[in-house]
């Protein structure tokens, strides 16, 4: 299976003032040096400012592939360091957006993560990137990264290998999910529930519902 490695391991630098209704955000990650420990609910020395909308086991871990940087960098037209997307692993070898659904990675010696679901952006994002319009950007070119569930804690540091151990069958990988949900996806992901390939997250069965009265307009 497909391996690659972690670039960085980045947790929260400082609160900083928001214009959002909490009034501040975690999003200013950097990289941290040495080990970190990894919990069920995330990074040791990581949080979320805005838990109603991030965190908690199913969003523990964010993910964002260099691949993905390096395409906004040149986009862009600057460098984006490790921890720029709000990400708290920066990995190369791996595409986190092509991840399927389900999938398990074994990062290092012993940390097993669960792939969960896309990042979606939002303003707090767009006034952190500060460029125009980026919300609409990121969505619509659909490099979004993944989210990822502990499955096995342990420590994480930069370095450290990632081992794909467990692909689901179904094939739905979080950019498809992101980009193109459609009918045969939702069938393809609940069917994979049933079998028990895979756990969802509760705000799958609601997302199926509302694309599925849409799709039969």
């Amino acid at each position: 299976m497909e391996s690659g490695s972690v670039l960085a391991v980045c947790c929260v630098h400082q609160l900083v003032g928001d214009q959002g209704s909490i009034g501040v955000t975690a999003i200013d990650k950097r990289p941290a040096s040495g080990a970190v420990k990894v919990h069920k609910l995330g990074l040791r020395g990581d949080i979320q400012a805005n838990r109603a909308h991030h965190g908690g086991e199913d969003q523990a871990v964010y993910a964002y592939s260099q691949a993905d940087a390096d395409y906004w960098a040149g986009t862009l037209g600057r460098e984006l360091p490790p921890g720029i997307f709000g990400e708290n692993l920066r990995v190369t070898g791996i595409e986190a957006t092509h991840a399927v659904i389900g999938e398990r990675w074994k990062v290092g010696s012993g940390v097993e993560l669960e792939v969960t679901s896309p990042r979606t952006p939002c303003a707090t994002f767009q006034r952190r990137m500060k460029e125009p319009q980026w919300v609409k950007r990121f969505t619509d070119e659909g490099r979004v990264g993944t989210y990822l569930r502990v499955i096995r804690t342990g420590s994480i540091r930069a370095g450290d290998t990632i081992e794909r151990t467990f692909v689901p069958r179904h094939g739905i990988t979080i950019g498809r999910w992101f980009s193109a949900p459609d009918a045969e996806a939702i069938e393809a992901l609940r069917c994979a529930e049933a079998d028990g390939e895979i756990r969802l997250q509760d705000e799958y069965h609601a997302r199926f519902e509302v694309l599925l009265r849409r799709l039969a307009r």
